[in-house]
């Protein structure tokens, strides 16, 4: 499972360098994965076996359904898929980095399958304005957790 908040860089080529603590996990999938983002705010890294299973489970719907048509606007707008290099690197898509402010200091994320890269002041941004509400809570207490 990939979890935690690790520092790190994106050089002026684009390329992220995959922090160590999630490249072992990472590399269990293999080196293809998709990058892409639903908004353009911060890139979304999913290994390509993880991508795949999103690719089929939205296959099965309707070609008329506007939900799966604006996911795949987006996620193909902003996306592209990725190898990783001998040193661990990928490349964030020119039109995401452009968008995601991409350069410098970013916070890469663990989401169990998938890791999001914020850069580091828009991530501290959004913290401040979505923070876990009661409606949240008692989601998670449905849950059991």
């Amino acid at each position: 499972m990939l979890r935690g908040n690790i520092p790190a860089k994106v050089d002026e080529k684009g390329r992220l360098k995959i922090p160590a603590a999630f490249l072992e996990e990472l590399k269990g999938y293999g080196d293809q994965f998709y990058v892409t983002s639903e908004t353009g705010e911060y890139a979304r890294i999913f290994p390509m076996k993880v991508w795949e299973e999103i690719e089929s489970k939205l296959a099965r719907l309707s070609s008329h359904n506007q939900t799966k048509q604006k996911f795949l606007t987006w996620t193909n707008y902003y996306g592209q898929a990725v190898e990783i290099d001998g040193q661990g690197r990928i490349l964030i898509p020119p039109v995401l980095r452009e968008a995601a402010l991409m350069k410098g200091d970013v916070d890469v994320m663990g989401h169990l399958t998938y890791l999001d890269v914020w850069n580091h002041g828009r991530q501290l941004d959004n913290l401040k304005k979505n923070t876990i509400n009661e409606d949240d809570l008692k989601t998670l207490d449905d849950l059991g957790i």
